[in-house]
């Protein structure tokens, strides 16, 4: 919930800085926190924040995200390795500073995943008993 909670926010907070217009620019003047962004790598952050909010409704559910965070930012980083000196592709508007938050937020991912699946193993995936069930 709270990695979901603070992606949510940061998408919120990027359509201050970059408003909804031209979605795929690539300006890195624009930047929040020294982060570049767009309104496409807002809507990113805002749907994983979504995500994350989603998943926390059980374990097995928190550690299907954290693979997903895991794997999806990795991707994103290596893609954002090559995406930082070549305009052309770079559709995020990515800099070296969100390569950097990128490869922090797969490991994140990992510990989510990890955490979630110690937890639930240790308690046998007991996931909360969902409203209107017994």
């Amino acid at each position: 919930m709270v990695v979901g909670a603070v992606y949510f926010l940061i998408g919120l907070v990027g359509f201050t800085v970059t408003g909804f217009d031209d979605f795929f620019m690539h300006d890195h003047d624009v930047h929040l926190l020294g982060f570049t962004v767009n309104p496409l790598h807002n809507l990113v952050h805002f749907a994983i924040g979504l995500a994350g909010a989603a998943a926390s409704t059980g374990l097995r559910a928190t550690a299907v995200f954290g693979w997903v965070l895991a794997i999806a930012y990795g991707a994103v980083f290596v893609f954002g390795l090559f995406a930082v000196s070549t305009p052309e592709i770079n559709f995020l508007n990515i800099n070296w500073a969100d390569n950097g938050l990128h490869l922090v937020s797969a490991a994140v991912g990992v510990l989510v995943a990890v955490g979630a699946t110690k937890i639930a193993t240790r308690e046998g995936w007991t996931d909360p008993p969902r409203p209107g069930t017994n």
